[in-house]
Order: C-alpha cells, then sequence, then structure tokens
C-alpha cells in the first residue's frame, strides 16, 4: 500500500474550521455589539423623546395653571361687581322709599309734637322729641301704626321736664319699624 499522508490535510482543515470558527465569532460579537448599540440608540432616543413630551405638557400645564388663576380671579371680580351692583340697585330703588318715609313721619306729625332727633338703622327708625302733653305722643303713635309705611310704634322712654322750664314739654323716645305697603296703589296717598 502507498503511503499518503493525512495529517497535514486535517491540521489544514483544522485550521480552516478554526479561522472559521473565529470569523464566525468575530462577525457575530461585532454583530451582538451593533445591536446593543441600536438597541441603546433606540431606547434613548426614545427616552428624549417622551422627556420633550413631558416638557411640553409641563409648559402648557403652566400655562392652564394661570389661565385658570386668571379666570379664578375674573370669577372673584365679577362677584364683587355683582356684589356692588346689587347694592347700588337696592340703593336705587331704596331711595324713592326714604323719601316716603320721612314724607309719612312728616304726615303723622301731630300739632305740638317735635322730633329733635330720628336715627334710622336698618328698618328700624329711633325717635326722640318733645310733645305739649302725653296725649299728643299718644296720638303720634296712633299715626304712626296707621301709615302704610310705617308700623309696630314702641314708646320707649317719656319724661316730663320740671315745673320751673319755660317750655313744659315731655321728652319721648320711641321706635318704629319701617314697612313695605303690599300694593303700589297704597303708596300713593
Amino acid at each position: 500500500m502507498a503511503q499518503i499522508n493525512l495529517l497535514p490535510w486535517r491540521e489544514q482543515l483544522r485550521e480552516e474550521r478554526k479561522k472559521r470558527f473565529l470569523t464566525i465569532l468575530a462577525v457575530v460579537v461585532v454583530a451582538g455589539i451593533g445591536i446593543i448599540l441600536l438597541a441603546a440608540q433606540y431606547y434613548s432616543g426614545a427616552i428624549s423623546a417622551q422627556t420633550a413630551r413631558d416638557d411640553y405638557l409641563k409648559k402648557e400645564i403652566a400655562v392652564l395653571d394661570a389661565r385658570i388663576s386668571q379666570i379664578s380671579e375674573l370669577q372673584n371680580r365679577r362677584k364683587q361687581l355683582i356684589a356692588r351692583m346689587k347694592t347700588i340697585q337696592d340703593l336705587q330703588g331704596n331711595r324713592p322709599i326714604i323719601g316716603r318715609v320721612f314724607d309719612q313721619l312728616a304726615r303723622t306729625l301731630p300739632d305740638g309734637v317735635y322730633f329733635t332727633e330720628v336715627k334710622m338703622g336698618g328698618q328700624t327708625i329711633a325717635i326722640t322729641g318733645s310733645a305739649e302733653s302725653n296725649n299728643k305722643v299718644s296720638e303720634l303713635m296712633r299715626n304712626l301704626d296707621g301709615s302704610p309705611w310705617l308700623g309696630s310704634a314702641a314708646l320707649t322712654e317719656v319724661k316730663a321736664k320740671a315745673a320751673g322750664d319755660p317750655d313744659q314739654n315731655n321728652v319721648f323716645q320711641l321706635t318704629v319699624q319701617q314697612i313695605h305697603p303690599a300694593t303700589e296703589g297704597d303708596n300713593i296717598k
């Protein structure tokens, strides 16, 4: 038989396989590193895009918060203006009423009775005055109770002046409630 040496061929094949394996291993490592870098770049881009969206939302939220504070401030101003308008309307509406109340006070005043002080607080009118006699005070109270604009007259105090005074009048204090007549026809008298 012929002598054939197969060892160098096997060694050469082994070397080729080893080179091929190292080449494939290098390609796989490079591909793996490339895939990892691409994935890292993708996720980095996704994170930066989300951060940009979050920043945009924060800016828009700040703008909306400023608008909301402006709206609440405007609502508070509106409430204040409505309250002022209501107060002004009440005052405008009550202006003729005050004139009528004073007119009724003058109409109910009998001869010999004088008012020295008239104070109005809310719907209550406090009257201080002097009268020639207690009968005149009683007549004033009856007139006040009969008035369509006044009612619930209550005598607080009556004092007779000393006998030595040149004006022998009784000093009185009373309170009366302001009322509103039910119909407009009662207002005209």
